[in-house]
């Protein structure tokens, strides 16, 4: 950004037109909701490749991690504020995506009455900001709103088959009702929404505890753990890389369409082939065990991407063999600087310990 254009105020920068070729846009300030999460965080690399945009992250860390976006402070395009979106709060900006909410089981487990709030009272307070604003709105749906879907692969059209009562509604029937608020929204404020319907995403910056298939099975593995298969392993899932992930939710912002419009990858593997999949990639004598399956888990998960094809020039790239030798290659750096740090941390804490003693010795 120039140096005049970094004195503006924000309601100048809104109107400032940047001419860069034959291509002439204002800036854009975005916020992104959730941004120091997995997925907010990728999404932020992206989204300040353009020197155009101005990003806001609002995350509380309750899954986040600030190490995910520290290499942006100090970018003068970008603003971390820790803050829950269950409050209010007021920003002046052009465009929002909401992806603030725990999207794996441990974490909305744990707490699932913080999880519904975060999917309703959240996604009131950033759709009211975004009305005031005249901000467009985009919220990261999941496929969980199909439940265990009686229709495969998953088209948007399907209602689903949702246990409003079981361990995961907190997840699932918040995310429905986050959608219905959406759509009401536009109905009644003629907000500009968008809605994605996003299917299980991996990559780099996954949560080693976050209870996700692909991140249990990784460091399992790497650990030299056996790997743990919950029922017979036959349950299907699609699996699409963060990059594909990001490329669709910028695509959807930007494009024509509201929604729901599934973005995710079509390839159909089982659980056990998922673990084989990782077992031959880190370890292929690596011990694969059976235990008992979690109630409420969907048999199947697929999602038809036509309207994705059609409408957003939309579909994958990365096979997950490829995705996955990425995804292995960050868990394996982070898990050796972790091993790192604690034995320099034991060290010092013996060599302290040792001082004393011989102090008390003399």
């Amino acid at each position: 950004m120039s140096a005049q254009a970094a004195q503006l105020s924000s309601s100048e920068k809104k109107k400032l037109v940047f001419n860069t070729g034959s291509i002439s846009r204002p800036v854009k300030r975005i916020l992104v909701t959730g941004g120091a999460g997995f997925i907010g965080s990728h999404l932020i690399d992206r989204l300040l490749e353009d020197e155009l945009n101005e990003v806001i992250c609002v995350d509380n860390c309750f899954s986040g991690q600030k190490s995910n976006i520290y290499k942006h402070i100090g970018n003068p395009r970008f603003e971390f504020i820790r803050h829950d979106v269950v409050h209010p709060i007021q920003l002046e900006v052009d465009q929002v995506y909401h992806l603030a909410c725990p999207a794996s089981p441990v974490f909305y487990q744990d707490n699932p009455i913080k999880t519904i709030k975060t999917n309703v009272l959240g996604t009131v307070n950033m759709l009211g900001l975004a009305k005031r604003c005249k901000a467009r709105f985009l919220i990261t749906s999941t496929s969980e709103v199909y439940g265990d879907p009686e229709v495969h692969p998953q088209v948007e059209e399907y209602w689903g088959n949702v246990n409003p009562i079981g361990i995961r509604s907190c997840y699932d029937e918040g995310k429905r009702i986050a959608e219905t608020l959406c759509m009401e929204y536009y109905r009644q404020h003629n907000l500009q929404i968008r809605i994605a319907r996003i299917f299980n995403t991996y990559g780099p910056r996954m949560l080693e505890n976050d209870g996700r298939v692909v991140s249990n099975f990784i460091v399992q593995a790497l650990r030299g753990n056996p790997i743990t298969v919950y029922g017979k392993g036959d349950q299907t899932r699609s699996f699409c890389y963060v990059d594909d992930q990001v490329d669709g939710l910028i695509r959807l912002m930007n494009g024509d369409h509201m929604g729901p419009i599934n973005i995710g990858n079509p390839g159909e593997y089982t659980i056990l082939q998922l673990a084989k999949n990782i077992q031959n990639i880190i370890n292929p004598k690596a011990e694969i065990t059976f235990k008992p399956l979690p109630s409420d888990d969907p048999k199947k998960r697929k999602p038809d991407i036509t309207k994705a094809r059609k409408l957003l020039g939309w579909e994958p790239k990365v096979q997950l063999d490829e995705g996955l030798k990425h995804t292995i290659a960050d868990f394996k750096s982070r898990m050796t600087a972790e091993s790192k740090m604690k034995a320099e941390s034991l060290r010092l804490t013996q060599t302290a310990v040792e001082g004393k003693v011989e102090t008390k010795v003399e």
